[in-house]
């Protein structure tokens, strides 16, 4: 089966400050894969490096077979790679259904995400769709972010840090749509420092430490060796 995005080699940097050294992974059709390690290990600069908004230094990222290293970020957006950044992005003087609207786009393998399905799944929208997005609680803008990402029918949809500041509740209902999502077929990659969280809702896990994968497999083999958090999660 041909993966449906591979990393290998991806070497990135911050003007003369080198981040990521070699990071290699790939995600197969349909999973969702758990980029994992501590603050600060590369998990968000792997994804901008993906996205094309930090052009990396080496390396390939092909999506499908498709080499898009190097591109610029709409013509990485528009191969098939959705990106959901931590900060959100919402626009705040627009409504909801304009945010969602703004984003739609066929992509490249087709695809019906659109503003009526994009409220089916994300039900706590609907009541908002009318609010303008600047007036939404964390929670509620992270929803939206992740609706408006899936209006361009990505093929790979990046998760940073979904769960960062986000009370409880709304914290496990973003990891039940997650859930959906993935038994909709959506091929996922989320980085995140909650490890409950991760592997309540993925099926891979890679673990990232000073810029570098230093251990890959599934999320029942994460469970079965202690070790690899204590070493490269714990703080």
């Amino acid at each position: 089966m041909t993966a449906e995005l591979s990393v290998d080699g991806l070497d990135a940097a911050y003007g003369a400050s080198q981040v990521l050294f070699g990071v290699k992974f790939e995600v197969e059709p349909g999973e969702t894969l758990a980029l994992m390690g501590r603050n600060g290990a590369g998990k968000s600069t792997t994804f901008k490096a993906i996205a094309g908004l930090l052009p990396p230094r080496a390396g390939r990222v092909a999506l499908r077979g498709q080499d898009l290293a190097g591109a610029k970020p709409y013509r990485i957006a528009r191969a098939g790679i959705g990106f959901v950044p931590e900060d959100r992005q919402v626009f705040p003087e627009h409504t909801v259904e304009e945010n969602l609207e703004i984003a739609q786009k066929p992509g490249p393998g087709g695809g019906n995400w659109n503003v009526e399905r994009a409220f089916e799944v994300f039900p706590l929208l609907v009541p908002l769709r009318k609010r303008m997005a600047g007036r939404l609680s964390g929670g509620e803008q992270q929803m939206l972010t992740i609706a408006r990402s899936l209006m361009g029918n990505p093929a790979v949809l990046l998760l940073d840090e979904p769960s960062e500041g986000l009370a409880p509740l709304i914290v496990a209902q973003i990891g039940e749509l997650i859930r959906k999502l993935r038994e909709m077929g959506t091929t996922i990659v989320l980085a995140e420092q909650n490890s409950r969280f991760c592997l309540g809702v993925a099926t891979q896990v890679a673990v990232i430490d000073k810029g570098t994968i230093v251990w890959r497999g599934s999320v029942e083999q994460f469970r079965a060796d202690p070790s690899i958090q204590a070493r490269y999660l714990q703080v």
